[in-house]
């Protein structure tokens, strides 16, 4: 059971509302400033935290540091295989520019890797003759005026830059050029194509060149942002997708759309393709619409009595609720705003199959109105932040600096600020679609999810509101305000505070909610609670201290607000007369906070 020490550090928790998104970092004050009062990362994980930021598992490449990486693996299967430049180049062509693959390939069957790519061993030399005959114009050159591949069939230079002009004009294939004789496979590599073609055919090549480095190469690829020449080369299997491109565009190494932590990549296919199809669509003419008894187009009814007339050139009137001749109706079947009929039918069950088809699609329209609304307001929230980074970035911090005699170099705190609420943005963006297809009859995870989603919208809402309001007051002052000091130091808590809640956040929803057990069955209790890992730490690991706040209406509250308590565990609501948990056996216990007059209750898990 838990020790009088545990009691005693429940009992100093004095600014409880504010310790939900703390992350890792323990948070204390002895003059009630607990928000932005910090002491160092002790807890168990936050250097795991700290090293999961600076980790970068990735690498920008510009133009010139594509070439050099491109020539450095061609010099180094040069020089291990004894083998020109050109040879080297077609041969990381052909195995999709993998170096190790290359040398596994040519000493298990350099034969059979000579015959594959059209690299001859032994060269075959032109004849020797004044003048020689060109296998595609048949006219007679001189042979200074032919050329020929390692096979040894010639063509006149007239031919060779046709050919070459041609095959580079279809596409990139012309990387991997062959001898123009249909029986010949030899190849035809890159120092012909530096005699033989034009100008501007060489450019075109070397632009393929170039782009065969990134598109073949399975360890890089091109920024997806439009207009971006940047190329990013991944260590695969080392973390996270996410990849920051120097264009600061944000977007997933696995499927090449936005940055999209927490949701996996395929929950954002669907979602992606939910949003453009035309299912919704047809939803919402189910939903809100009737067929035309005679003509079958949909018709929508928004406002009016039951008696309707389809546009022409059908122009059947009919009834709206029973959709029949409307020369059957009159004052006997209701009126016009009720049908005798349709009630008699309704209560024999002869619409009862339609009724519940249409009630079944707007029920899913609106619930899919809600998450997609929310998703929507989420992004355009960031890109408001992101057009506000940039004024802060070029107009606000040096006339900040002039109004407040602060450096620039001081004031870095308000841009980490401003590229954390895009960030945070971002993520709770996605936390809609994931809690879309959040399953239906998974409820303890689902009220799991939603009260951790709402603390994190509101400790978002605190800091984006910190960084734009509060601080438009010293960016209006006249003179240096000696309260700034004090707004420093409430930002850059503010800033790690939110930043620490939505990394755990993120992990905890990229496990899916393990600890969060099933309603169908009693879950087990985990030693470490979503909760504790989410919020702030406790030195025994067995007390977390509850007494949370949040505008969704958090899970731990005074036991004057209501007749139940909710678990801090999985967010079950139980009755004030137990103690424990209904749902997963979380104990709960209770103490006395003298300051506020309240009772708070903190859970704990017996070991």
């Amino acid at each position: 059971m838990d020790s009088e020490d545990d009691m005693h550090d429940a009992n100093d928790l004095e600014s409880l509302d504010d310790d939900f998104y703390s992350g890792e970092t323990a948070m204390g004050s002895d003059d009630g400033d607990a928000d932005y009062d910090f002491v160092d990362n002790e807890s168990d994980g936050s250097e795991d935290i700290t090293s999961h930021r600076q980790q970068q598992n990735y690498t920008i490449l510009s133009e010139a540091g594509i070439r050099q990486h491109q020539e450095e693996d061609i010099n180094r299967v040069s020089t291990v295989l004894s083998i020109s430049r050109s040879a080297a180049f077609i041969l990381l062509r052909y195995y999709n520019w993998s170096v190790s693959k290359v040398h596994d390939e040519w000493f298990a069957d350099e034969e059979n890797v000579r015959k594959a790519i059209g690299l001859l061993e032994n060269p075959v030399e032109m004849l020797n003759a004044r003048e020689l005959t060109c296998g595609i114009c048949f006219e007679n050159y001189p042979r200074n005026n032919m050329s020929a591949a390692a096979c040894g069939h010639h063509f006149c230079g007239a031919c060779w830059r046709g050919y070459i002009s041609t095959s580079i004009s279809d596409g990139p294939g012309c990387l991997m050029l062959r001898c123009p004789d249909p029986s010949c496979g030899a190849a035809a590599g890159e120092d012909m194509i530096n005699v033989l073609a034009t100008d501007e055919d060489k450019k075109k090549y070397s632009r393929y060149f170039l782009r065969s480095y990134i598109e073949d190469n399975r360890k890089t690829k091109w920024c997806p942002a439009p207009g971006c020449e940047f190329a990013v080369e991944f260590v695969m299997g080392s973390g996270s997708y996410d990849v920051c491109c120097n264009c600061s565009y944000n977007f997933c190494w696995n499927c090449t759309e936005e940055a999209h932590r927490p949701v996996d990549c395929g929950t954002v296919a669907k979602w992606i393709l939910k949003n453009s199809a035309e299912s919704e669509n047809m939803n919402w003419i189910l939903a809100n619409s009737k067929p035309c008894p005679k003509c079958k187009r949909p018709i929508e009814k928004n406002q009016g009595c039951m008696h309707i007339t389809c546009t022409p050139p059908c122009k059947f009137e009919f009834c709206w609720l029973c959709l029949g001749a409307w020369s059957e109706h009159g004052e006997r079947t209701g009126g016009f705003y009720a049908c005798n009929r349709y009630e008699a039918a309704k209560q024999e069950g002869v619409y009862d199959e339609s009724e519940r088809r249409r009630e079944m699609a707007k029920n899913s329209l609106e619930r899919y109105t809600h998450y997609y609304e929310r998703w929507a307001t989420n992004q355009s929230s960031r890109q408001k932040a992101l057009a506000d980074l940039h004024s802060m970035q070029t107009e606000k911090l040096e006339k900040l600096s002039d109004r407040q005699s602060q450096p620039e170099s001081q004031l870095k705190f308000i841009i980490e600020a401003w590229l954390q609420i895009v960030e945070c943005r971002r993520v709770l963006k996605w936390t809609y679609a994931y809690g879309f297809y959040l399953p239906e009859h998974e409820h303890a995870k689902r009220q799991f999810f939603e009260y951790l989603q709402g603390e994190a919208e509101s400790g978002l809402e605190r800091l984006h509101q910190c960084a734009e309001k509060e601080l438009q007051v010293y960016l209006d002052a006249e003179t240096p305000m000696k309260e700034f000091n004090d707004f420093r130091t409430k930002l850059a808590g503010l800033t790690s505070v939110t930043r620490n809640y939505f990394e755990n956040l993120v992990r905890a929803l990229e496990t899916g909610l393990n600890d969060v057990g099933s309603t169908n069955s009693q879950a087990t209790c985990s030693k470490t609670s979503s909760s504790k890992t989410l919020g702030g730490k406790s030195k025994s690991g067995k007390i977390k201290a509850a007494g949370t706040s949040s505008r969704s209406g958090g899970p731990n509250r005074s036991l004057d607000e209501s007749n139940l308590w909710s678990c801090d565990q999985c967010t079950y609501a139980n009755p004030r007369s137990t103690n424990t948990c209904q749902m997963c056996e979380h104990r709960r216990i209770m103490f006395h906070d003298a300051g506020k007059n309240v009772f708070l209750i903190a859970s704990y898990v017996e070991c």
